[in-house]
């Protein structure tokens, strides 16, 4: 898998503003189960009044809390990577209505500084009192039973939320243009910290920023006089953003966290070639990967450790003069290049990048030998030999090629719970390869490794995109196949996906520095 979502397990909305009869506000309203989250900036409404410091502000904020225990498990267990490795994204999607939306503006997403209850209040018109029933954070406490705090992080004493806002605390800010856009915010140094310990999960604030809130005279922590941690200058109104909250009718519309990474093995086994004076040296680079499977579970081999394998494990080449013959003779000599620092050195150095994964990469330019072995060892042990590797010259046609596939996907299931995740294999034919009635019967036809594939996922129904096509840099290319001697593959978890319903999945390919979407769709439902 290179994406995974973590929804929201808690969110609410709350306010300092007036309620219907414009002389009381309802700072202690709550919003933790309404299917929508809210956050504006209206101003002058009132006029201020000067004994009371009751001012014109009247202020809406979203909080909102991810699971980081679900995160750190799943790091565990190596269903995501490393810190480094992954990207955390904050996804939350519009939700259109009937009151008007401002224009080019920011919000504020901050790390919020104490823990708070989501409450059950569900009115954000009538901004009900949390005396009827109402218990969860509001603008004057963090709970029914415990008071926004001051603390370092603020300027004052606490209404409205309590935000880091130190200087080496992580901020964030999303900008908005025709203010329908949906917010998508790379937040993966608040997420990291998270995981460490280095700061508390108490979720995230989002509001609009202290520039653009409305400006409001500073006096005491009254519910007549609701202070704000940092006080605003705008004199403008910024009314109203909505996003679907977590209760969401919509499955696709509730807030979450999205893990990225590019998570594709390149295994070019069978995809080996001989080197080549036409191809840059890191072209030249043919990697191969060891699973060592125990009972079957990947296991880490006897001394190496768990991804900490870098130069505990070595692969050396052998020819052989056939298929089904073992290693003979000596080590082979190999070009300097990826594990080989020497050249014409005999051992490629490899690494691990999993439990239980090896890999090792190196040059080869025996363009006499035909057969070769690659033999796993760590100068001591050996530990594995793989079958026959076959080195191919690599083709160079004279003319620009425009390559049409054949595609299927060789363990489509029709249907697929929505608790699991599934390999999916998908098998490429040149057209080019045309196989008759005899060679289908008689032989094992052989894939075409693409080696940057994509794939898509959307709703049958209505086309709306589940998981696009990740075709940016680093971990933004999270939907890249990855191949090996059986053809490409991915890793597709389920969970992203609501039960009953029937997706169609697309791909991509890379090809003469141009984007090529494939013909050939397939078809899958969740239960």
């Amino acid at each position: 898998m290179a994406l995974k979502r973590y929804k929201a397990d808690a969110d609410t909305t709350i306010v300092n503003a007036y309620q219907m009869d414009m002389q009381t506000r309802g700072t202690g309203a709550n919003a933790g189960v309404a299917d929508v989250l809210e956050t504006f900036s209206i101003y002058g409404r009132q006029t201020e009044n000067t004994s009371t410091t009751e001012g014109s502000q009247e202020l809406s904020r979203i909080l909102i809390k991810f699971p980081t225990t679900g995160i750190s498990t799943d790091r565990t267990n190596s269903v995501i990577p490393a810190s480094g490795s992954v990207s955390f994204y904050l996804r939350m999607f519009n939700a259109v209505h009937s009151k008007t939306v401002p224009t080019d503006y920011t919000l504020s997403i901050r790390a919020v500084a104490q823990s708070w209850q989501e409450g059950i209040g569900l009115d954000l018109e009538q901004y009900t009192d949390a005396t009827k029933g109402n218990t969860g954070a509001n603008w004057m406490s963090a709970s029914s039973t415990t008071a926004w705090t001051g603390s370092s992080y603020t300027s004052n004493d606490c209404v409205g939320g309590s935000y880091r806002t130190g200087s080496a605390d992580p901020q964030y800010t999303g900008s908005f243009t025709t203010g329908l856009e949906d917010l998508e915010i790379d937040i993966t140094h608040l997420v990291e910290h998270w995981i460490a310990g280095t700061i508390a999960n108490n979720g995230i604030g989002i509001h609009f920023s202290s520039s653009l809130e409305a400006s409001a005279s500073v006096g005491a922590n009254t519910a007549s006089a609701p202070v704000l941690p940092l006080t605003g200058g705008a004199t403008v109104s910024y009314y109203t953003k909505r996003f679907f909250a977590r209760g969401s009718q919509y499955f696709f519309k509730r807030p979450v966290v999205e893990a990225r990474w590019d998570g594709r093995v390149i295994d070019q086994r069978g995809d080996f070639y001989y080197s080549s004076s036409l191809a840059q040296a890191a072209d030249n680079l043919n990697k191969i990967y060891l699973y060592n499977y125990i009972r079957g579970q990947l296991s880490d081999l006897p001394g190496t450790g768990s991804e900490t394998l870098t130069g505990s494990i070595l692969v050396s080449l052998y020819s052989g003069s056939s298929d089904n013959s073992a290693p003979s003779g000596s080590k082979l000599l190999l070009p300097a290049g990826g594990g080989i620092v020497t050249n014409l050195h005999t051992n490629a150095t490899g690494g691990g990048s999993k439990t239980g994964i090896y890999s090792a990469s190196f040059a080869f330019n025996s363009s006499s030998l035909e057969n070769i072995f690659a033999v796993w060892h760590d100068n001591t042990t050996e530990f594995h030999t793989s079958s026959v590797l076959r080195p191919d010259a690599r083709p160079f046609p004279n003319y620009r090629k425009t390559n049409k596939y054949y595609l299927s996907i060789t363990n489509l299931k029709e249907t697929y719970m929505n608790t699991h995740s599934s390999r999916l294999r998908l098998f490429v034919r040149d057209p080019s390869i045309a196989p008759t009635v005899q060679t289908t019967a008689t032989t094992t036809m052989e894939p075409t490794q693409i080696e940057k594939a994509y794939y898509r996922v959307i709703r049958k129904r209505d086309k709306l995109e589940i998981i696009p096509y990740g075709t940016g840099s680093d971990n933004e290319e999270y939907t890249l196949l990855s191949y090996d001697s059986k053809g490409n593959y991915f890793d597709l978890d389920f969970s992203n996906f609501n039960s009953g319903t029937i997706y169609t999945l697309s791909f991509m390919f890379y090809e003469n520095g141009q984007y090529r979407e494939q013909t050939q769709k397939f078809d899958f439902g969740t239960a």
